[in-house]
């Protein structure tokens, strides 16, 4: 039995939760991603970049085993249009100073500007690391037990 989110603050979501949101090949993590953004949509709660937006697109179209039609990504990504958080010259600014502080790529740090942006409590990531804490935002791994 999955476990549902109890949500009350802004999560954001990484590239890689969405992806498995749409990924036939890998149906265990498919369905926890799916089950993440039924209670991020039922709960408001949903927040992401332009840069989550553009990775999910490619890797969903290219680069997983059985890629998505153009078409249904681009619906998704119209779908998730409204949790973006545009993102300007000062999270990039602040993602230099993240990725410094924090010793990761600039592309988390990034996200995690991002993050900070939309005032998330945590990031639902799979690639960075789970239990971290970085500029005040905890990064959990849905896919294993970090909460």
């Amino acid at each position: 039995m999955i476990e549902r989110l109890c949500v009350s603050h802004k999560v954001f979501v990484d590239s890689n939760i969405l992806v498995y949101a749409h990924d036939v090949d890998e149906p265990q993590k498919r369905q926890i991603a799916i089950r993440i953004f039924e209670d991020l949509w039922a709960s408001k709660s949903g927040a992401l970049s332009m840069q989550v937006l553009q990775e999910f697109y490619n890797i969903a179209t290219r680069k997983i085993a059985s890629p998505l039609p153009k078409p249904i990504a681009r619906e998704a990504v119209e779908r998730l249009a409204p949790w973006c958080i545009e993102t300007t010259p000062n999270e990039i600014i602040s993602a230099f100073r993240i990725e410094d502080t924090a010793k990761i790529s600039f592309w988390d740090a990034l996200i995690v500007a991002a993050a900070v942006k939309a005032g998330a409590d945590e990031i639902l990531s799979e690639d960075m690391n789970a239990g971290q804490t970085i500029a005040g935002i905890r990064v959990v791994n849905p896919f294993v037990n970090t909460r």
